[in-house]
């Protein structure tokens, strides 16, 4: 069995900051088994977003969201800044989450790397 799971690729352990080319790697594997969660105003996640992301604006509640997510589910955050991913996934792993992951560049980072988005 151990010889056959060397063969089987894996993704990387999620890091506490990722660029976007890691997650859309992971994307990719086929069963990411992540979250990624847009924490930008709800306008603005109306207007575009990464495909697959979750709005879970800042200025809003975020208890419906965040009831649904194990405290182990591979998260990744983002924002209109990397200053302001980072609050985010720093609130995120004040309230228990484990594996939170910043996006460095977020949305803009994506947009430039032609990743697909929704919007």
């Amino acid at each position: 069995m151990a010889l056959f799971s060397q063969f089987i690729p894996t993704p990387e352990p999620i890091k506490n900051k990722s660029r976007v080319d890691s997650l859309k790697k992971r994307l990719d594997w086929g069963e990411p088994a992540l979250t990624i969660i847009d924490v930008r105003p709800r306008t603005l996640f109306d207007s575009t977003h990464i495909v697959g992301s979750i709005p879970m604006p800042m200025d809003e509640p975020a208890d419906l969201t965040l009831s649904s997510l194990e405290l182990n589910r591979d998260i990744y955050v983002y924002a209109e800044t990397d200053q302001q991913t980072a609050v985010a996934a720093n609130k995120l792993r004040q309230v228990g989450y484990q594996n939170v992951s910043e996006l460095i560049g977020g949305l803009t980072a994506w947009k430039k790397a032609k990743y697909p988005i929704e919007g």
